[in-house]
């Protein structure tokens, strides 16, 4: 039997404390959160914690290049393995990524991406891949919430400035396959997150006042996946399927989201999710789902049922076979 563990996540938002963190609880080990990372407040946590691992994650406040060496003379000084999964590949791999695991030198790295775990242990990190998931406690379906019903939504940020940076990041053509072409026929979308305002550029038309909803806890973005009669799922890249599609199917979503290599390896196309490759499509689909509520229903269940096993507690079961099987740590 394999024995409980000490984790703390180097962490102080609201997005990694779940997820991950409650896939280990699953496992039987204590997870603490560590709140802002300073020196003197994480040197008295790990003197009184006492972890048996330290876990960094994403691209967060507390990713500065000052912080990301503390965190590694820490984990030095106190002789804690340092883990870090890398959710930002692998559009960032080079400007942000590797900088940051030259700086952290974590002890084992995780990558949401499979051809950036090649890249890294090709450039000397040991490194796996491990994709984002699901937990059944925090993206789960509820009852439609009134003030979230609507025919089409959208939860994700508009992140302008990246699509301007990165033209050809697939994001782009994922906007002009699925959100554009309704806005331009007409349609109602609801868009949760910051900065759809700006995106003109990119829609060639505003979004109306009335559709911006601003920012959404992401502990409430479930109600709004089990309250929209269908979700858009904007992709970023066409091999993998971006955290929010575990998420929102996984809270009972009908999903609409773009036909890549990546999706398909997760979802069938009509089965589990509908999946669009021009505008024309995406427009007579959303005419077909939003007349057919009970095959609406049917997509929704079986989506729920394609991923049933992409869950964080999975995935944390994985994560401590494969450090382990390193050495990174050991039963105790």
């Amino acid at each position: 039997m394999v024995s409980a563990i000490r984790i703390l996540f180097l962490e102080r938002g609201n997005l990694w404390r779940y997820g991950l963190p409650d896939g280990l609880r699953d496992l039987g080990h204590e997870v603490r959160m560590s709140g802002l990372v300073r020196e003197q407040s994480l040197a008295e946590q790990l003197m009184t914690y006492k972890p048996d691992l330290l876990v960094s994650v994403g691209w967060g406040p507390d990713h500065t290049p000052i912080k990301q060496r503390l965190v590694r003379t820490i984990a030095t000084r106190f002789d804690i393995p340092l883990i870090y999964w890398s959710t930002e590949d692998p559009n960032f791999t080079k400007v942000f990524t590797i900088p940051l695991l030259r700086r952290m030198k974590p002890d084992y790295v995780f990558t949401v991406s499979a051809k950036t775990a090649v890249a890294l242990r090709e450039e000397g990190f040991p490194a796996s891949y491990m994709d984002f998931a699901y937990h059944p406690n925090v993206h789960q379906q509820v009852q439609p919430v009134a003030k979230y019903m609507a025919d089409i939504a959208v939860v994700a940020n508009a992140y302008p400035a990246v699509l301007k940076r990165y033209p050809r990041l697939y994001r782009r053509q994922a906007i002009d396959i699925l959100i554009k072409p309704l806005l331009e026929a007409g349609f109602n979308i609801d868009f949760y997150g910051r900065n759809w305002e700006k995106m003109k550029p990119y829609l060639g038309t505003a979004i109306p006042k009335r559709c911006l909803k601003g920012p959404i806890p992401y502990k409430d973005a479930n109600q709004v996946y089990s309250s929209a009669k269908i979700m858009i799922g904007l992709q970023n890249y066409t091999d993998m399927a971006t955290q929010r599609t575990y998420e929102a199917i996984g809270s009972g979503a009908f999903m609409l989201t773009c036909r890549t290599p990546g999706v398909s390896a997760l979802l069938k196309s009509g089965r589990d999710a509908a999946m669009s490759s021009t505008p024309e499509e995406t427009l007579r689909l959303v005419r077909y789902y939003l007349a057919n509520p009970k095959e609406r229903e049917k997509v929704r269940r079986n989506g729920r049922r394609a991923i049933s096993s992409h869950t964080y507690t999975n995935r944390a079961r994985d994560m401590l076979a494969t450090l382990r099987e390193h050495g990174i740590i050991a039963d105790r």
